[in-house]
């Protein structure tokens, strides 16, 4: 009797492989900090640091070069690298101008998905009150990003994504850092309130006029911040 062959994954299928491993767990570390700006150290330093072998390192380092967060240094290692409140003020730039059109896609979303989409959205302006009224700032910070991400990928736009996921990337460490600085956090939830409605009642400029202008209204209270506690590298 013939022994069964093992299934093999559908084509469609891509297993992870040691330098998405790699990848993931570099940017975690810059992402937290546990890897901080200006930290460099070589390859196979990083690599005993994550308990990974330094060949997925290296593929993974040349691939968040490409996403800004480091540099590779020929014979010198990698560095990560830090954000100035320059870079912030360009990465606003980019948000603002690109959020507005993905919430004004999600607006115009046929109303099953668009209705769907909304609720998904309100169950993360919901945590984050109830974030705020327990005094949980992590947990507000998680549920203020699962908001974004979770309006830039109902737009269904995959290079808006990508580019959203690089900028949020580099922007993270700002945000996190900055986040027990800022008072206006209320703020924030009844302004993703706003854009739900818009986005429940199929208001495309409504939904997009309000994600530019709470994006606006957070670069002009982070930018601030940096200055006043001389906050240079992040």
């Amino acid at each position: 009797m013939a022994r069964a062959k093992p299934a093999r994954p559908d084509a469609g299928e891509r297993r992870p492989s040691l330098v998405d491993d790699a990848y993931a767990a570099m940017k975690l570390a810059i992402r937290n900090s546990d890897f901080a700006p200006g930290y460099q150290a070589s390859e196979q330093e990083i690599a005993l640091r994550l308990g990974m072998s330094r060949t997925p390192v290296h593929e993974a380092a040349i691939r968040l070069q490409e996403d800004g967060l480091v540099r590779v240094l020929p014979r010198r290692g990698i560095l990560i690298c830090a954000i100035a409140p320059e870079d912030m003020r360009e990465i606003y730039d980019v948000i603002i101008a690109l959020e507005g059109q993905a919430a004004e896609r999600v607006a115009g979303l046929p109303e099953p998905e668009r209705l769907r989409a909304a609720d998904a959205l309100a169950a993360h302006a919901e945590a984050m009150a109830a974030a705020q009224a327990a005094g949980d700032l992590p947990a507000w910070g998680l549920a203020d990003e699962g908001f974004h991400r979770t309006l830039v990928e109902e737009a269904g736009n995959g290079r808006l994504i990508r580019i959203m996921q690089t900028i949020n990337d580099q922007s993270h460490r700002a945000r996190m850092l900055t986040l027990r600085l800022r008072r206006e956090l209320d703020a924030s939830v009844t302004e993703h309130r706003r854009i739900i409605d818009a986005i429940r009642e199929a208001d495309g400029p409504g939904a997009h006029r309000h994600a530019r202008e709470h994006r606006i209204r957070a670069r002009d209270t982070l930018l601030p911040l940096l200055n006043d506690f001389g906050l240079r590298h992040l």
